[in-house]
């Protein structure tokens, strides 16, 4: 009864196990009529694929007979005709050839043509022997060569014929030239000139300036007229009205140098979306206006993917702050690596919800837990490390905004500061493998709360590391593009308001990397850590932010001083003109990867650090003034603490002999005050007493 039913659906066809050719016809076709024939156009274009087979089969009987049929020879022709037209159409439609768009024919239309073509004159052959049609062996060759060529033809003709037609009916089109070499160009813009809502004539292409070689040659229907260097000369001698921009294929500082040649000759520019694959050329290609992350594009991220497939592989990973811009994209990162088992970690239980939901979206087989936890509740943390044991820990979660955390310095101490400490020794205790802390350029020299902070959360994973089987690593790096809360979107919602545009200062100046870059670097730099480092990320020439500004607003269309304004509010409290990614104690060293760099120095004393911290929790509720100058004679105490290992450690290397001072300079030196741990009483309270110790005022270098 069931194979019934089944025989009924498939509307009579035997359903017996195809092999070989006819498995792959019935893949295809499921030989199936309405799925031959959709629509009348279908229809159309197999009575053309008819006309052509039985063209193509005369000129080939013709041919083998030196174009001239006798009475017998014609009556031969007319015999097979109607047999091998009927057959070889079925074939063609059977493998859908006739489906193909005319507008986007590709060489793997012209490859399954021929073999269609192919399978039907084999099968026409085996059924005219069959069944005693006489058809000389050479007619079969010439008709599989001719038909090919009329079929191929045809589509060439109409297709041809269509993007005429569309360029007819234009009224009006920009012309237009293609910036960028890319495997998708030629398929770009032969989509571009066959829609006929394309508002661009495709007058040539521009090869990148490494890809000089190709000007003169032609890619696909146009012709590579220049290469970047030859934009401008381009633009006037072919009156070109708009400049397309194949995104993926050129850096941002080409971008902003093209952007500013078009700008000189007053000529739009847009940016084509990369398109890796054209869907029988029904595929609309819609060109959009320049973003600002066009201008700042950096070169793409390579990675180490064998070394992060080992240091990732069959690990159990935990990302705090997961719900963040870079805890999130960690965690993207992770899925598409193959990550095992990842719990996301956060407080936002929105931001959590709907970072699972885009996890398990990915079709990643990683087993994703999310964690609703706060990293300043110890207890809370304890509880997720003993339950999961993670091998690996991204320690993501932080305050980042510099202003906010002036005004409210006790919440960046305990959710920057201790949160940190405290963490890096619950992962010690719990045994997790590596811990990653995601630093910032402003612990570098830090002038704000944030900045300070940072950098004890800094120098507390550095000197954990030597007295702990975990190896702790650091990596710091600048600004991270279209952030939540950074300038970018900022500077979006007030060209939206209309204005104006408030920029602290005119020469300060940040630097900048995309979100994806900054987190396949961090998940490279903790593939390569041994335990101590700090990393710092190559981010390349800083950008002013007046300049970042001017880049929004000219390209929202608007122009600054008639349309909108920029106004200067003056540095912020704990704001830094310039940004930093190293200190003057710290040595840069290159490492495997191209754009990561270690910066090696002294790590400050543990137990000291664990004091200075005792000495901020203490104060974390006093008033914000109180705790920004405790904040800041800490540092300094923790930094000579730094400079006094860093020359003892010198003047170990360098032998038993330390230099002596000149008696009438010594009144003169600094005084460094530096409390002991052990001068501290049971209370927590200040130490009752201190060590002063007196070093030159030049600073020695640190091997």
């Amino acid at each position: 009864m069931k194979s019934e039913n089944s025989a009924s659906r498939n509307h009579g066809v035997e359903t017996h196990a195809p092999t070989g050719a006819i498995r792959k016809l019935k893949k295809r076709a499921v030989l199936h009529p309405t799925f031959i024939i959709r629509n009348w156009q279908d229809l159309v274009r197999l009575l053309f694929t008819g006309m052509a087979l039985a063209i193509a089969f005369s000129i080939a009987f013709a041919v083998r007979f030196d174009w001239t049929l006798d009475a017998e020879q014609m009556q031969h022709l007319l015999a097979s005709l109607p047999l091998v037209v009927v057959v070889q159409t079925v074939i063609l439609a059977c493998s859908g050839v006739h489906l193909a768009s005319l507008r986007g024919v590709s060489f793997q239309d012209l490859g399954r043509l021929v073999w269609a073509t192919s399978l039907g004159s084999a099968v026409t052959w085996c059924v005219a022997v069959n069944a005693g049609v006489f058809v000389p062996r050479s007619v079969w060759l010439v008709d599989w060569v001719f038909a090919i060529i009329l079929l191929g033809g045809i589509r060439a003709v109409a297709r041809e014929a269509i993007e005429q037609w569309h360029k007819h009916l234009a009224t009006e089109k920009s012309r237009t030239l293609v910036v960028g070499t890319c495997p998708t160009s030629e398929a770009i813009v032969r989509t571009l000139r066959a829609t006929s809502q394309s508002r661009c004539e495709i007058i040539g292409m521009v090869a990148r300036t490494e890809d000089s070689h190709l000007v003169g040659h032609y890619a696909g229907p146009v012709r590579v007229l220049g290469s970047v260097d030859d934009l401008h000369s381009l633009i006037v001698s072919h009156s070109i009205d708009e400049v397309l921009l194949v995104s993926g294929s050129l850096g941002g500082k080409q971008i902003r140098a093209i952007e500013q040649i078009c700008n000189e000759a007053i000529v739009a520019v847009r940016v084509i979306p990369v398109l890796d694959t054209l869907i029988d050329g029904n595929v609309a290609i819609q060109p959009r206006a320049l973003a600002i992350e066009d201008l700042l594009k950096r070169e793409s991220v390579q990675i180490d993917l064998n070394a992060i497939s080992c240091f990732i592989g069959g690990s159990t990973i935990v990302v705090t702050g997961a719900a963040g811009s870079i805890g999130s994209e960690i965690c993207r990162q992770l899925v598409a690596l193959n990550a095992t088992r990842l719990v996301i970690l956060d407080r936002n239980e929105s931001g959590l919800f709907w970072l699972e939901r885009e996890l398990r979206r990915l079709g990643s087989d990683a087993t994703v837990i999310p964690c609703i936890g706060d990293i300043t509740d110890s207890r809370r943390m304890d509880a997720i490390l003993a339950e999961y044991r993670p091998h690996i820990l991204f320690h993501a979660a932080a305050y980042k905004h510099v202003p906010l955390m002036e005004d409210h310095p006790g919440e960046a101490i305990k959710n920057i500061s201790l949160a940190s400490a405290r963490l890096a020794e619950l992962a010690s205790e719990y045994g997790v493998k590596t811990f990653v802390m995601v630093s910032t350029d402003k612990a570098v020299n830090p002038t704000s709360v944030m900045g300070t902070c940072k950098r004890f959360a800094e120098m507390f994973v550095q000197a954990i590391d030597a007295s702990s089987t975990t190896m702790f690593l650091t990596v710091r790096f600048g600004n991270v593009l279209d952030s939540a809360g950074s300038v970018v979107p900022v500077f979006r919602e007030q060209i939206l308001r209309g204005g104006p545009i408030t920029v602290t200062h005119p020469e300060i100046e940040r630097f900048f990397m995309t979100i994806p870059e900054a987190s396949r670097l961090v998940i490279q730099a903790a593939a390569m850590g041994h335990g101590g480092e700090v990393f710092v990320l190559d981010m390349g020439e800083p950008v002013k932010i007046v300049e970042l500004a001017q880049d929004m607003i000219r390209l929202s269309g608007l122009e600054q001083g008639r349309d909108i304004e920029i106004d200067f509010t003056g540095l912020r409290p704990g704001e830094k003109l310039f940004e930093e990614l190293f200190t003057a104690n710290e040595r840069l060293f290159d490492t495997a990867h191209s754009k990561i760099q270690s910066a090696e120095t002294v790590a400050v004393d543990l137990d000291h650090l664990r004091w200075s911290l005792d000495q901020l929790e203490l104060a974390a509720h006093d008033t914000p003034d109180a705790i920004r100058s405790l904040l800041r004679h800490l540092l300094k105490d923790c930094q000579a603490s730094q400079d006094v290992k860093a020359l003892s450690v010198s003047a170990s290397a360098a032998g038993p002999k330390v230099p002596e001072l000149v008696a009438t300079e010594v009144d003169q030196l600094p005084r460094l005050r530096l409390f002991t741990p052990a001068l501290t009483d049971t209370t927590g309270d200040p130490p009752r007493s201190e060590t002063f110790v007196r070093i030159s005022s030049e600073r020695p270098q640190v091997a």
